[in-house]
């Protein structure tokens, strides 16, 4: 957890560099496929410092992300996997190093992915579920690449321009808002988006 919470200070000491731009959206790419700081940590203090780009940072964090999205899909889907069917070296190497990443945990995400298709790769993409877990699974377990893509340009922007709009409606005051509610505001989204998806499959 040192090690997590010192990655977490050296993100955040980029908001004050004129190449906090470029940061974002390097960290919002290897977010979505390996690292394990979150891209709104960096997001936030740059809108907030300029609050008339919030929405030009929102947006590289978007195409990071969704070029992140690729990397890790393509990971899973070309390198995941020995020839005999069983986690490769590189696979070994994410559950031994990388936060968040285990065995038990994997097969729990494939159950999800069996049950819910693409639905969980927004779920993950919005909430504050480690994204990078459902990307590298997505390959992995060869989900629909057309429908994880679509999941995940849907979720990663709504997410990002919804912090970067808060901030450029309410500037500061909104920050200790984000921080206290914003998994609750995440997770009442998405299953409000759930639900319509469901009511339409219903309907039509």
């Amino acid at each position: 957890m040192n090690l997590v919470r010192k990655i977490y200070d050296w993100v955040l000491s980029w908001a004050n560099k004129p190449s906090g731009p470029v940061a974002l959206g390097v960290m919002s790419t290897a977010e979505a496929s390996f690292f394990p700081i979150p891209p709104d940590v960096l997001l936030i203090p740059l809108s907030l410092g300029k609050r008339e780009k919030a929405f030009r940072f929102a947006l590289i964090c978007s195409v990071g992300s969704i070029i992140g999205a690729l990397i890790g899909y393509g990971i899973g889907h070309f390198v995941w996997w020995s020839n005999d069917s069983t986690f490769s070296k590189f696979a070994q190497f994410f559950f031994d190093h990388i936060p968040g990443f285990s065995i038990h945990g994997f097969d729990k995400i494939k159950l999800l992915y069996d049950e819910y298709s693409f639905m969980i790769v927004f779920t993950a993409g919005f909430t504050p579920i480690p994204f990078k877990l459902f990307t590298i699974s997505a390959g992995a377990f060869d989900i629909n690449f057309m429908m994880f893509i679509l999941a995940s340009i849907v979720s990663r922007s709504a997410r990002f321009y919804l912090v970067a709009g808060l901030i450029k409606l309410y500037g500061e005051p909104i920050r200790e808002f984000i921080d206290k509610y914003f998994n609750i505001l995440a997770l009442a989204f998405t299953f409000l988006l759930i639900g319509g998806f469901i009511l339409i499959k219903f309907l039509f």
